[in-house]
């Protein structure tokens, strides 16, 4: 998966477009670059289309191969398919590939057959792939056969590759304009490639030598068929989820209980903003998610510059002290060294169970019940989402099969949730969330986490998975004595198996932990920072390191919780906890708890101004306003840099000192800013 959101692409474009510069221009980042021409290479006295191959070749660096498609057309879904993940391909142009296809040297052929397996290489191809092709069916339809032939056979190759692409992208007078994903997409308007049959296909005939169009009608590749929905660990899985065109969860916004007085009861499954979470689907989007993928990393000037920063700004005592991190971080992820306090947050909540020991002692049902109770807008999560301001999208992944036995989820349902949890940060990235805060509740989460715990860092068991605690607060030492045996024989079974990522999710973490490690890398790609609270996510963020290892640096852990598989990721990791609150009301509720304490040193950061005995105003209001040459005030008491927020303080005034004695008049008056006791 490229950092820019796509894996291949398709670019189009009019003659002198532009699109071979700016496909050319999206790979220019990668080491190295297998450019595959396809056009033939002409009338040996055509000067004109010498000039261009030449240009074409001039103005490839030094670095890159070039490969020669132009003998056999179907050599060029061969390179493609064959292709190894960490390569980066650009195809210049299908325009050229079409008219080697069309040439009577190759005739007869199935052309229909050809094309699509151009589509079905594009589909499944592991390289990082650019193509570049000609858009010819917004001119008036040629006069000739051959013409008509051409961009026929065009229109066609064109449409099943935009289909088998993640992205599309069209260029008009040197101007792109992503055509997809430009929006998400229902798959009522998606028009899938045109299907001919054999009777609907017009005559052949050719003659050598002709121009591009030297043929007559090809058809069209033939559209899949529809695939049927996919039952998988017992629930039914829509079939619509491919080409990125399923509905994502609903987005919730709860709100805040009246206080005082306690909260009106409300019926199961009722409530200001109840409704339906969705189940998640597991059928290949396209999207590829594999080690060693390159994504960003946050700033590593603006952390620095803002910690720094901190020691100039008139603070009290000490300053900030571990909250110094928060500002750090803040600054780091949003590319500034004054961040802005986090507004717009979003509260992913993952309900996943797992079965056989995993979940010794847990009460059947509890986890189904506590995602049904956030969706009607109670319980801690919910509540506490409601005082954040933070919206809440509830989850459903598959149930995880006991992992003592055999894996917890087949290879691809973690390749689709790893897919699924990806897009969940991209809609949130889309709707301009600024803080993502990943939270789960699963009969069992802690065991399976526990064990991938176990499997990427080589701890034993028993250390890193927390005590069971009944309902009625004790301690049950049978249940986690069972839950410790599940992990030792899911470890003992999969001795001898790989310990990739992939494979670690599948044989161990099930769908919760793929879905959120889908979740993680996905926000990575983003720049949208995460706060981690909980077996599960830190779990996550374990496996993420082996697929891209910038993502555990857009990751901030609030607080460990007591639990001692936490506080072992943390250190792998390298995160470090802020407070340590102690409080055990599922996952997400202690960050969410923590949230306004972040938001009070990221708000003290960006409005307290610079110490007077370092050059700052101490006037009356030059703690607040800093005035430039006019005489105008930017009221943000820190300059106005062009790395800066636009982030105005809040409006207050700050009373004179009233001195000694009493600071009201009369009985109950209150004194008035700037009005003495006296």
């Amino acid at each position: 998966m490229s950092v820019d959101g796509w894996h291949t692409l398709l670019v189009l474009g009019g003659i002198r477009s532009g699109k071979s510069e700016f496909a050319e221009s999206l790979v220019a980042d990668a080491p190295t670059v297998r450019y595959v021409a396809t056009a033939p290479a002409g009338d040996p006295e055509d000067t004109e289309w010498a000039t261009r191959l030449a240009a074409h070749r001039a103005r490839r660096p030094g670095s890159w191969t070039t490969e020669e498609t132009a003998a056999d057309p179907g050599r060029l879904a061969e390179v493609i398919i064959t292709a190894g993940p960490n390569e980066t391909l650009i195809v210049d142009d299908l325009g050229g590939w079409v008219t080697v296809l069309l040439d009577p040297a190759h005739q007869p052929a199935d052309d229909t057959a050809t094309i699509a397996e151009l589509a079905a290489a594009v589909r499944s191809s592991e390289a990082r792939l650019v193509l570049v092709s000609p858009e010819v069916g917004l001119s008036l339809v040629p006069s000739t056969p051959l013409g008509r032939a051409f961009t026929d056979a065009l229109g066609a190759t064109n449409r099943a590759v935009a289909d088998a692409c993640d992205a599309v992208a069209l260029v008009v007078a040197g101007q792109a304009a992503w055509l997809k994903p430009a929006a998400p997409a229902h798959a009522a308007h998606t028009v899938p490639p045109a299907g001919t049959s054999p009777e609907a296909e017009p005559s052949r005939a050719a003659t050598p030598g002709t121009d591009p169009g030297a043929a007559a009608g090809l058809g069209a590749a033939r559209a899949p068929e529809a695939m049927p929905a996919k039952a998988t660990s017992g629930r039914a899985v829509p079939a619509d989820f491919g080409a990125g065109d399923v509905t994502l969860p609903e987005v919730l916004t709860p709100a805040a209980a009246p206080v005082p007085g306690p909260a009106t009861p409300e019926a199961p499954g009722t409530g200001d903003w109840a409704a339906p979470t969705m189940a998640l689907p597991m059928i290949a989007t396209g999207l590829v998610i594999q080690p060693g993928m390159e994504l960003p990393m946050p700033d590593d000037y603006t952390g620095p510059q803002a910690v720094d920063r901190l020691a100039t700004l008139d603070v009290p005592g000490a300053g900030l002290g571990v909250l110094e991190q928060v500002v750090g971080f803040a600054a780091a992820t949003q590319g500034t060294s004054i961040p802005r306090p986090w507004d717009a947050v979003r509260v992913l909540l993952i309900h996943g169970d797992h079965a056989g020991g995993a979940s010794a002692g847990a009460v059947p049902g509890e986890s189904a019940r506590r995602a049904r109770q956030a969706r009607a807008g109670r319980g801690a999560l919910a509540r506490l989402a409601a005082e954040n301001r933070a919206d809440l999208q509830i989850v459903e992944a598959p149930t995880s099969a006991p992992i003592e036995d055999g894996p917890a989820l087949p290879a691809d349902e973690v390749e689709a949730a790893l897919r699924y949890g990806w897009r969940l940060a991209e809609q949130a990235a889309d709707a301009g969330v600024r803080l993502l805060v990943l939270a789960a509740c699963g009969a069992g989460a802690e065991a399976a986490a526990a064990a991938v715990l176990a499997a990427t860092a080589g701890a034993e068991p028993p250390t890193v998975l927390g005590r069971v605690v009944t309902e009625q607060g004790e301690i049950d030492d049978a249940a986690w004595m069972v839950r410790c045996a599940a992990v030792r024989d899911a470890l003992h079974r999969t001795r001898r198996s790989p310990r990739e990522a992939k494979d670690i999710l599948a044989e161990l973490g099930g769908g919760d932990i793929a879905l959120a490690t889908g979740v993680l890398l996905g926000a990575t790609a983003r720049r949208l920072p995460v706060l981690l609270d909980g077996p599960v996510g830190t779990a996550a963020a374990m496996v993420s390191r082996d697929l891209a290892g910038q993502a555990r640096h857009w990751c901030l852990l609030p607080d460990h919780g007591g639990r001692p598989g936490v506080r072992l990721a943390a250190d792998v990791l390298g995160l470090t906890p802020l407070v340590d609150l102690r409080l055990d009301l599922g996952e997400g509720a202690t960050a969410l708890a923590a949230l306004p304490l972040l938001r009070s040193a990221l708000t003290l950061a960006a409005t307290l101004p610079v110490h007077p005995s370092l050059g700052g105003d101490d006037s009356d209001n030059g703690d607040r306003t800093g005035d430039d040459d006019s005489g105008n005030s930017d009221r943000t008491g820190y300059g106005t840099g062009p790395d800066e927020p636009d982030f105005t303080e809040p409006d207050f005034a700050e009373p004179e000192p009233a001195g000694p004695g009493p600071t009201t008049i009369g009985s109950d008056e209150p004194v008035s800013p700037g009005r003495r006791a006296d």
